[in-house]
């Protein structure tokens, strides 16, 4: 045997023990859907012959088979085929709650797109943002797509990275933080009630993955990596979606105190937005910030990183004028705190009104989910009329409704009784906390409602 054989063997073997020593496990048995679960729309999956089938029924909405567990890190392996007419997907890390659309499923989706775009393996954000990573400008992997046969899909998603191949060929390298985990699933799209494609299908074999220590078994990616950071999703600018800080400059933002962006106290690096360290007292170093505008109805959303024992928050409806004395401005306040380190998650004029997300000193979140200290964080307020709720992760944590009875009442009995109408106010700047300590915010949009 020739020395080129010999190696060409060599390579075989190697490769091959490489993949024993990976540690796939099946997500299908070839038999049952054992497993998984069905939500959103009515069309019909079954098991044929080792595979799972999805076919289209008329007026129904998107379609989801989903993995009864949930996944954070992972590599995920499949086969699919499917008809010409019908577009499909495979959900990662993605959700189904009541309080979000009616349980509608929501998260990222790799694309399954036989149509001449092509952008199969491409990323899109379902029932969220839409369009992430698409393969406008990757001619290859729209080329890799093969119609009416099997085709190899491969996704990796490890931190906030996700990436994608289509038949090996590279697709899409993705940075985003907005979800760390959720479940698995496999779409069938919408007809509406196209009855030509009625009773059309999607089919998925040989889906495996990888769940423990992800990292050690991810491929070389020669794709450069794009990141979501002050990127809109093509379905966010039709509604309404500006970024208050631009990740470069200090525009549309000044201090709570003056006319002008404090000094000091706060930087700006790397699209990033921090408030230094100054001993942990409130509004002593640089002091609070707030929008240069005022708000109303609106729906704000931003990332937040906290360093260990940090306390600060995030205020809306502020009221700038009002607290002439030393301290924070005057608003409603979306805590931000490390709850286990920090004494006052233990404080309140309200059990638990303290602790992270809550409605400071007035109302406690639950159904907490969340990332670890120096890890990004994800905050949502909404804001309609009198009726305001908070999110964290992605998940509801607390709502409730101003100006009434028992608004008031948590007011009487909390630190800012003192404050005529405290949070009736029918409009107001949004403020970040100086409370002494390091806080990092990036990716701050709003709309208004």
């Amino acid at each position: 045997m020739s020395k080129q054989a010999i190696g060409l063997v060599w390579v075989c073997m190697v490769s091959v023990l490489a993949s024993a020593q990976e540690p796939w496990k099946p997500l299908f048995d070839g038999k049952d859907l054992t497993g998984w679960e069905q939500k959103g729309g009515q069309a019909v999956y079954t098991v044929e012959d080792g595979v799972i089938v999805g076919t289209t029924v008329l007026d129904t909405p998107n379609s989801f088979l989903c993995t009864q567990q949930f996944y954070s890190d992972f590599i995920l392996e499949l086969e699919f085929k499917v008809d010409p007419k019908l577009n499909s997907g495979i959900q990662i890390r993605s959700h189904s709650v009541p309080e979000y659309n009616n349980g509608r499923v929501h998260g990222y989706q790799v694309e399954i797109d036989p149509s001449e775009r092509a952008w199969t393996a491409g990323i899109y954000d379902e029932a969220r943002r839409g369009w992430l990573a698409t393969l406008e400008k990757n001619p290859q992997a729209r080329a890799a797509f093969r119609q009416n046969e099997w085709n190899h899909l491969r996704i990796e998603a490890v931190g906030d990275v996700i990436r994608t191949w289509i038949n090996d060929v590279p697709a899409a390298h993705l940075s985003d933080s907005l979800t760390p985990n959720g479940f698995i699933a496999l779409q069938v799209h919408t007809i509406g009630s196209d009855k030509s494609k009625e009773g059309i299908q999607v089919r998925w074999r040989n889906i495996r993955i990888i769940d423990e220590n992800a990292a050690a078994y991810l491929k070389p990616m020669p794709l450069p990596l794009t990141t979501m950071d002050y990127q809109l999703g093509n379905l966010e600018t039709p509604q309404g979606w500006v970024y208050l800080f631009d990740g470069k400059t200090t525009a549309g933002w000044r201090s709570a105190r003056g006319p002008e962006f404090p000094q000091q106290g706060w930087v700006i690096e790397n699209g990033v937005l921090t408030v230094l360290a100054s001993g942990g007292k409130e509004s002593a170093g640089g002091g609070d910030i707030i929008t240069v505008d005022t708000y109303s109805d609106f729906e704000l959303q931003l990332e937040f990183k906290l360093s260990p024992g940090a306390n600060s928050g995030i205020k809306y409806f502020v009221q700038p004028d009002l607290n002439k004395g030393p301290g924070s401005a005057i608003g409603l306040e979306y805590q931000l705190l490390d709850d286990l380190r920090h004494p006052d998650a233990k404080a309140g004029s309200h059990a638990g009104s303290r602790t992270l997300a809550s409605l400071y000193d007035l109302i406690a979140a639950d159904n907490k989910d969340l990332r670890p200290i120096g890890r990004w964080n994800h905050a949502r307020i909404l804001s309609k009329g009198t009726h305001v709720e908070h999110w964290l992760n992605g998940r509801k944590v607390l709502e409730y409704e101003r100006k009434t009875p028992e608004f008031r009442k948590l007011v009487q009995e909390s630190k800012y009784k003192i404050w005529p109408d405290f949070g009736e106010w029918d409009s107001g700047h949004i403020l970040l906390q100086d409370h002494g300590n390091q806080v990092s915010f990036k990716n701050i949009k709003l709309r208004r409602l």
